[in-house]
């Protein structure tokens, strides 16, 4: 994360900005904060990525994202395409993405993949199901939290999709290094298997630190993507993993398997290694630096007594000018006035009472007498604040609590 700059906005959409997150083809991506202390992952959308078409279809896009919800699909909080800057704002995940994380801790063991892998096929399948596609998934946009993984930045593919194909000026959006051969030779109309093919990338990032295909330049990746006499480089896979990533590696996208034949073969992995599915999730998500949150500065105190605001009331605060009043009061008041008996319930009179009085009691039994008052020759305290302690006094013996 790293400070805003001069020329960053200071708001958007009601979030108080307080850190920079990233940044990619797309825009910049911010750590927000509402006025209520929501802290969600802000991405403030290039205008020049977004004519008035693709900001109609965003906006149709994110429309659709309200009904994407599920553990490993970080939620969608909030969108505005038609504001001067275009944002889009999703659940702030406190946890590095897959690329940080195999970059700085090496690649991932057998079972912590096959974990990762199984949870983040339940993830597209919730996005599946609202009749979604990622198109664009990858490890950056993996983000690993400590109860498990979380998709992101699918809401945004629908800005990609028209400019992820082979030009002459080449991909301007879009990760060639997980992109299928249908996606990288320009088709519009793809389906689940595309996603199904870029997760079995990020399964041989994760646990051999390579993708399936390299090269020196995106167009070298590419031509390697589309030919299929080319196989992918499965260097360091485990055993146990290769079948299964092949077949989601495949060239004929009908040849893929489904996301939930993908979820139970990578279980059946888990399983041979003797553990249970939510043992080898605690094993990933052990795994898991754990994130410093920043947050907005605490606001500078009010006003104090000693700076001339108003002062603090406390029981003990005494009214002279009403002592004269009281003293003639007093001499004319009858036995018991100004008291309650125990079957009277003092909140009736005055409901601020019963709170306090509440306050007073102990855990231990009932309580014990009243104080007994501090009279004083000079001053004592006024008429209503003595029936108040006397209430509270009534109130304590004949509590239960």
């Amino acid at each position: 994360m790293e400070p805003l700059r001069d020329d960053d906005p200071k708001e958007i959409g009601g979030f108080t900005l307080v850190c920079r997150i990233g940044s990619g083809g797309m825009g910049q991506v911010f750590l927000g904060e509402s006025a209520a202390g929501h802290q969600a992952a802000v991405k403030v959308i290039k205008p020049s990525v977004l004519d008035e078409d693709t900001r109609a279809r965003f906006l149709s896009e994110v429309e659709s994202l309200r009904t994407v919800y599920g553990p490993f699909v970080a939620a969608f909080v909030g969108a505005d395409a038609d504001a001067d800057r275009p944002w889009l704002a999703v659940e702030y995940v406190p946890g590095p993405d897959l690329r940080t994380l195999i970059a700085g801790q090496g690649p991932l063991p057998l079972a912590e993949t096959a974990s990762l892998g199984a949870l983040l096929a339940e993830g597209l399948g919730t996005v599946h199901d609202a009749g979604l596609l990622h198109r664009d998934l990858k490890p950056q946009n993996i983000l690993l939290a400590p109860y498990g993984p979380k998709v992101i930045d699918f809401g945004l593919a629908v800005l990609a999709e028209r400019r992820t194909t082979l030009t002459a000026t080449g991909f301007v959006v879009g990760s060639v290094l997980c992109m299928p051969p249908e996606q990288a030779r320009g088709e519009q109309q793809l389906d689940r298997s595309a996603d199904v093919y870029a997760l079995g990338a990020v399964l041989l990032y994760a646990v051999t630190g390579h993708y399936p295909y390299e090269g020196p330049s995106w167009q070298a990746v590419a031509l390697k993507i589309e030919d299929a006499a080319a196989p992918p480089d499965l260097t360091g896979a485990p055993s146990e993993l290769v079948p299964l990533i092949t077949d989601m590696l495949a060239q004929d996208a009908g040849a893929r398997p489904t996301l939930p034949e993908v979820i139970e073969r990578l279980v059946r992995v888990i399983r041979e290694q003797g553990l249970t599915a939510l043992q080898a999730k605690r094993r990933l998500t052990d795994l898991t630096p754990e994130i410093i949150v920043p947050q907005l500065p605490a606001p500078a105190p009010g006003p104090s007594a000693e700076a001339g605001g108003p002062a603090a009331y406390t029981p003990a605060d005494l009214d002279e000018a009403a002592v004269e009043d009281d003293e003639q009061g007093r001499a004319s008041e009858p036995a018991g006035v100004g008291q309650h008996s125990g079957d009277q319930d003092p909140d009736e009179d005055d409901p601020g009472v019963g709170a306090a009085a509440r306050q007073e009691t102990t855990s231990g039994g009932p309580a014990g007498p009243p104080r007994p008052r501090v009279r004083s020759a000079a001053v004592r305290p006024t008429a209503p604040l003595r029936i108040a302690e006397q209430m509270r006094a009534a109130y304590a013996r004949e509590a239960r609590f």
